[in-house]
This record gives structure tokens, C-alpha cells and sequence, in this order.
């Protein structure tokens, strides 16, 4: 059984990577990462209003911060009931 490798300081963990920086063969594939584009939203100044009410409501630090949240909240439950509903059309046809 393998034992997992443990190192005492960033220091151990430094030297090791330093070591290895040179020896292709302890490398992976490079990983590839962008920033994501920031958009920007036309709202009715009335549902912006109330949505800055709500954000103050809810002690949000920002307008853009609760916008977030509720847009995330709003597709965890369009996506789960997204899935229930692929889910329930499949075992209708396997029938």
C-alpha cells in the first residue's frame, strides 16, 4: 500500500517542484486558463430599484452581488428541474 507523501514546510514543497521544473516527464499536460468576459445588463429602471431594494434588504454588499446569487439560485432550480424532467422523459420511453 502506497504511503501519501507528507511534507513539513513549503519549503520541502518548494525545493521538490524546483527539482523537478526541468524533468518533463513530471509534468501534465498545461492547463489553459482564461478570464472569464464580464457582460453587461439592461434593466428597467424600476426592476433595477427594486432590485437594489432587495439587495439592501438582504444586507448584500453590492447590487451586482445579490444580482449574482439570484441569477445562480434561479438556474440551480431551472437546471434540477431541467433534469427531473429529462429524467422522468426517459423512463417514460423505456417503457
Amino acid at each position: 500500500m502506497k504511503s501519501k507523501l507528507k511534507f513539513k514546510t513549503e519549503e520541502d514543497i518548494d525545493r521538490i517542484v524546483i527539482t523537478q521544473a526541468d524533468d518533463e516527464s513530471a509534468w501534465g499536460v498545461p492547463v489553459k486558463v482564461s478570464k472569464s468576459k464580464s457582460t453587461s445588463l439592461d434593466l428597467p429602471s424600476d426592476l433595477a430599484a427594486r432590485a437594489a431594494f432587495f439587495a439592501r434588504l438582504h444586507r448584500e454588499a453590492s447590487l451586482e452581488n445579490w444580482l449574482k446569487r439570484v441569477i445562480q439560485e434561479r438556474l440551480d432550480i431551472e437546471e434540477a428541474a431541467f433534469a427531473g424532467f429529462k429524467k422522468e422523459l426517459v423512463a417514460k420511453n423505456s417503457r
